[in-house]
């Protein structure tokens, strides 16, 4: 017999208004996603406190630890939804995720005053271009696969864009940043790193610096030429996640009517 959680009347109205609640509710799955996330941490902790692990690697270990939980509940949304449902599920999780890390980076920046190479949030060494390039890619490929499975509408169209733009812009990065790496060899430059180099937008980046876009209108709009790149980023990010947020809800909302 399938063991159901229980659920409240009032949590019963907030995930029918909210089905993007819905489908990220574990379900029979809580006890094991909140025993792992427990573990996950104390582990952690004691990593750290005991000189064990750095902050990056105990972030791993739980995100490790909590993957087991994570590929069970994506199982049952694939057979109770499909697949584009379970696709929806990976990306938004994925996605959340990926918020936090450049929500941490902000507060570090911005609130902690630390140095911009001290602000790598909680998985420092995932702040690498090649990182970047490969993750923009991955979610524009998994939106155009989730639009093929029948996401569509206003919203999903300014996802895309917007993942596209994005992706772009870590393709630029990522071509200058194997450009110059270069460049540093052929000099026998070995011990300097080539990381966080301006894109297309923000300060020093490609709309600031070009013949084309130099002075002109477009500089005036606000960031667009002067943003540091971890806001740049931030931003980027924070935009994608509210629009994959919107598009599942009314995606989501659609389907859910449709089996109700």
């Amino acid at each position: 017999m399938t063991h159901q959680t229980l659920a409240t009347p009032q949590l019963l109205d907030i995930q029918t208004a909210f089905p993007l609640l819905r489908l990220l509710n574990p379900k029979q799955h809580t006890r094991f996603v909140l025993a792992s996330l427990a573990v996950g941490l104390i582990v952690s902790y004691l990593a750290v406190a005991m000189g064990w692990l750095p902050l990056w690697g105990a972030t791993a270990l739980t995100l490790i630890v909590l993957l087991p939980a994570g590929m069970l509940k994506w199982r049952d949304d694939h057979r109770r939804y499909g697949a584009t449902i379970m696709g929806l599920s990976i990306l938004v999780t994925a996605q959340g995720l990926h918020t936090v890390e450049h929500l941490v980076q902000w507060t570090q920046y911005h609130l902690f005053y630390l140095t911009m190479r001290q602000s790598n949030g909680l998985l420092s060494p995932a702040n690498a271009e090649w990182v970047h390039f490969v993750w923009n890619w991955l979610v524009l490929i998994a939106v155009v696969a989730l639009m093929f499975g029948g996401m569509r509408g206003v919203w999903m169209w300014l996802l895309f864009v917007v993942a596209l733009f994005h992706t772009v812009e870590h393709s630029y990065t990522f071509i200058r940043y194997q450009m110059i790496l270069r460049e540093l060899t052929a000099m026998d430059v070995l011990n300097v790193t080539a990381q966080g180099l301006p894109g297309i937008v923000g300060r020093d980046g490609w709309l600031a610096r070009s013949e084309w876009t130099r002075g002109t209108w477009i500089c005036t709009i606000p960031g667009l030429t002067t943003a540091v790149r971890l806001d740049v980023h931030f931003w980027w990010n924070a935009i994608e996640m509210a629009f994959l947020a919107v598009a599942g809800h009314f995606y989501l909302r659609k389907r859910f009517n449709d089996v109700a």
